[in-house]
């Protein structure tokens, strides 16, 4: 296996690549980490293959003999970073002791870095039998032109393997269960009227009292506080009307950092002001609509979660996207939000969109959990099979009936500012990788 120093050169030349998705602003990955990663596979003798799909690039390819048994999977797209949040450049790596900083560092660079040398090492053994291996670029936004397109032309062409490593959880636990995510856009027109009142601003901050995430599907209600639901529940509290709203928004799954509320006292020894009656409207209704009572499917540790993490305005619309994470679907959310917008908020309008895959619910007895589990021993680690609170492009494979389990290396700052890797974490994990697939594919012929 490489050496440590080696592994982090690899990863520094990953996060050097700017692969942010963001398409709000329009912003996608460009082809330069996909031309990179062929090429350094080239090099050792791995043939991979380019698949694009709207813009979107995936590098694909197999070693060793077809049909493949197992599958290695991993994106190297990233969220955006507040640069003046980071204390480090988010696009160069920085080491500091023990933790690597950078966006991507752990989501989800640190697993391409690790399963590329795990497939460095994976074919001068000599497999008995094939596998293959992804890394996709829009992960980050749904998958529907990463993961999906993959899982399809395995499919298609009779190579779907049995098992899936999916390189992208954290922690070093192994993941066998994730809810599936779904985006509600609630739109509402702008009813501006006059009022007699004091003008007022209130600023709201997210606060993770236990642990700094910033990711929507890792928001505890009861623990976190959310700056759109706390700015609601103001709203209501003080029976105030809202002017406006100004925010660092930043994705429909990233708990907005802060929200500033411009409002109106009204009071008839105040000024004649303009207020924005629909906006009020909109801003009340958030409580109740992260409170809906959804039908479930299966188990979850973290149950349902609902958070808005995204407000804009243009021609005279206000729209809140809100994310919700739930063993669900899709009719189950439709009915259970149409319900409280008739009740709440009879004058909006609705959309749920949603993808193509299912929930992860991958039982412990699984042969790819047992030997993933065997693994981690090998290395020192106790292992704990666990729930992943945010979704992950596993969900287009286990549609399709492959047992799938997703790691990764510990760290912290997902989605978050300083994002960084445990340096000592990352280094075991392509032996984690290299372990877990060799074994699989040994048991394939025993």
């Amino acid at each position: 296996m490489a050496n440590k120093s080696e592994l982090i050169n690899l990863l520094d030349t990953l996060v050097s690549f700017n692969t942010v998705n963001d398409p709000e602003r329009g912003i996608k990955p460009t082809r330069e980490i996909v031309d990179f990663l062929i090429d350094w596979l080239a090099k050792r003798g791995i043939a991979a293959e380019v698949v694009e799909s709207s813009g979107y690039y995936s590098v694909f390819g197999f070693i060793g003999r077809e049909p493949p048994c197992v599958g290695l999977l991993s994106h190297f797209d990233t969220v955006p970073a507040i640069l003046e949040r980071w204390s480090y450049d988010p696009f160069k790596l920085t080491v500091v002791g023990s933790r690597a900083y950078g966006r991507g560092a752990l989501d989800d660079k640190s697993n391409v870095a690790s399963i590329l040398i795990a497939l460095e090492e994976l074919v001068k053994s000599r497999p008995s039998c094939g596998i293959a291996f992804a890394f996709t670029g829009d992960e980050e936004i749904g998958g529907s032109n990463g993961a999906y397109i993959v899982s399809q032309k395995l499919k298609n062409s009779g190579l779907l393997p049995r098992y899936i490593i999916n390189g992208d959880g954290a922690g070093m636990m192994p993941i066998v269960r994730r809810r599936k995510s779904f985006s509600i856009e609630v739109y509402v027109k702008s009813r501006k009227t006059s009022v007699r009142g004091f003008i007022k601003t209130a600023r709201f901050t997210a606060h993770y009292p236990v642990s700094q995430h910033a990711h929507a599907a890792y928001f505890i209600g009861g623990v976190d506080s959310h700056p759109l639901i706390s700015a609601s529940v103001f709203t209501r509290e003080n029976d105030v009307l809202i002017r406006s709203i100004r925010g660092s928004f930043v994705k429909s799954n990233v708990i907005p950092p802060e929200v500033e509320v411009e409002y109106v006292v009204p009071d008839s020894g105040g000024s004649e002001v303009e207020v924005d009656e629909g906006l009020t409207e909109l801003v009340r209704t958030l409580v109740p609509l992260a409170k809906i009572p959804i039908r479930t499917r299966a188990y979850s540790d973290y149950g349902v979660s609902i958070t808005p993490n995204i407000y804009t305005y243009s021609e005279n619309i206000h729209k809140v996207v809100l994310d919700v994470r739930a063993m669900s679907l899709v009719e189950d959310i439709t009915d259970s939000f149409r319900e409280v917008i008739k009740a709440c908020l009879p004058s909006a309008d609705i959309k749920v969109r949603t993808d193509l895959g299912h929930y992860l619910y991958t039982p412990p007895n699984s042969k790819v959990v047992e030997v993933l589990t065997a693994s981690l021993r090998d290395v020192g680690i106790i292992p704990r099979l666990t729930e992943g609170a945010g979704a992950s492009d596993s969900r287009y494979f286990t549609s399709l009936g492959v047992e799938v389990v997703d790691i990764g290396p510990r760290g912290g700052g997902m989605h978050g500012d300083n994002e960084y890797v445990d340096i000592d974490s990352l280094s075991l994990m392509p032996i984690v990788y290299y372990k877990t697939v060799k074994s699989l594919t040994q048991q394939k012929h025993q």
